[in-house]
């Protein structure tokens, strides 16, 4: 009887034994849903927001989503045509690039693609973020804030002073200008602003199923594209 793909044993890189065992336990989590679930898709994101991701996996049950490092993950699925535990795998491990992860479902590629073309969620935007709009605010009365953090505004950078009990602009504003990156009291003044302007998005690159094969599902210009749009994302 011929020997399973998924019993080949692949060396780690070198490290401590509590790392070797961890990765060898992320190996062995991603050879078991390769075995569980009838497909695969990698994705990668923008202005990742851990909270409202925990909510899509509870969403997503009893599919799977794993993040971890891609070189251990690639592993799990196999480099290469030799060492991959389903046929096709390593071709999806070619796409395990840049901020990505898996996601391991028994859905339809229909259910699955449509959901992710229409998921987003604006947030507030972290101090690193490269603005694409510039906001300016007027000189003038800022009624939406009370009266005692005038100045936190001030320690913030904001030219304000009170005049009869309300914080006003003493001369106009440029909050942020569109292409710069966000320091960490831009960021706060856009959030107390109520400006939401990072938007978390997933993107699907690539999928394998099984009985069908690998499949790229984002283009090499636009999956190069979303490459580069992570060097102007938020930490």
């Amino acid at each position: 009887m011929p020997k399973s793909k998924r019993d080949k044993k692949i060396s780690l890189t070198k490290t401590d034994k509590k790392g070797l065992a961890l990765k060898q336990k992320i190996v062995e989590d991603v050879r078991n849903c390769v075995e569980k679930y009838k497909s695969i898709y990698v994705f990668t994101y923008r202005n990742m927001r851990n909270e409202k991701m925990q909510d899509i996996r509870q969403e997503w049950k009893p599919s799977r989503f794993f993040f971890g490092k891609n070189k251990v993950i690639a592993i799990g699925l196999g480099r290469t045509p030799e060492e991959e535990v389903q046929d096709g795998l390593h071709k999806l491990s070619k796409c395990l690039r840049g901020q990505c992860a898996l996601l391991f479902t028994d859905s339809k590629k229909k259910e699955v693609t449509e959901w992710f073309d229409s998921f987003t969620y604006d947030d507030f935007a972290r101090s690193g973020f490269k603005v694409d709009t510039t906001i300016r605010l007027d000189a003038g009365p800022l009624k939406q804030f009370s009266h005692a953090i005038e100045p936190y505004l001030r320690q913030l950078g904001m030219p304000t002073k009170l005049e009869r009990g309300v914080i006003t602009l003493i001369k106009d504003y440029e909050v942020c200008k569109e292409g710069s990156t966000l320091t960490p009291e831009q960021a706060k003044i856009l959030e107390l602003l109520e400006f939401r302007l990072a938007t978390f998005k997933l993107i699907l690159k690539a999928c394998w199923r099984k009985n069908k094969g690998f499949e790229q599902l984002l283009k090499e210009e636009e999956i190069h594209d979303e490459e580069m749009k992570e060097d102007g994302e938020d930490d």
